[in-house]
């Protein structure tokens, strides 16, 4: 069995929990930045996912497409058109890593029980003219 999904929009990483401590309070409290912007992802890909979270061994897929600079594309009559030079692979911020936990943790139990299933992993990034999150969600279970 195999899902396949796309989600539009540029690609969002994962942003480091922050710490704080309130005035008179000993203990430090911490929150997730990035918990809006997974919530979002999961309404999206909510309305494609399984009645029940998978289970067993996963390879999941993900391909990152990244906005092109405005230094890709020509100038005047060829501002629309992409320089020879422009490189394939983004090889800037956000790194891969961060991208990946993004997209694990905003669908960790909407498409499988945990993250641990998620035996195989694959990941690339690249540019696009059309930012967006491409996700292969496969079971290595043989039936």
């Amino acid at each position: 069995m195999t899902i396949n999904l796309t989600v539009l929009g540029e690609p969002s990483a994962q942003a480091r929990h922050r710490h704080f401590q309130l005035k008179g309070v000993k203990h430090v409290q911490t929150y997730d930045p990035s918990a809006e912007k997974k919530g979002t992802f999961a309404s999206i890909v909510q309305e494609n996912a399984p009645k029940e979270a998978l289970e067993g061994p996963l390879l999941l897929t993900l391909i990152f497409y990244m906005p092109r600079p405005k230094g890709h594309y020509g100038s005047g009559k060829n501002a629309g058109v992409l320089k020879a030079s422009s490189p394939e692979w983004h090889t800037g911020r956000p790194d891969i890593d961060n991208l990946v936990k993004f997209v694990q943790d905003a669908l960790n139990k909407i498409y499988w029980k945990d993250d641990s299933q998620i035996c195989q992993l694959r990941a690339v990034k690249l540019y696009s003219g059309k930012p967006r999150t491409e996700i292969s969600i496969e079971s290595l279970l043989i039936i």
